[in-house]
């Protein structure tokens, strides 16, 4: 015999599955702490100055 399956409360958890799936990636990409994103931020920069003092220059620019 089939099991009985209450057609609303399966669509309300197949959307809040949808809705947690939706959290999750938020939290992932927003859920870091303002430290940690000003942290990141500042190594970036500080390799990109160090790459780019290490550059040779071209020929055609003299400055």
């Amino acid at each position: 015999m089939a099991e009985i399956v209450n057609l609303n409360r399966a669509r309300k958890a197949r959307g809040r599955a949808e809705k947690d799936k939706v959290a999750d990636a938020n939290r992932i990409a927003f859920g870091t702490p303002k430290a940690l994103r000003k942290l990141g931020e500042a190594k970036k920069d500080k390799a990109e100055q160090r790459l780019s003092g290490h550059r040779l220059k071209d020929k055609d620019d003299h400055n």
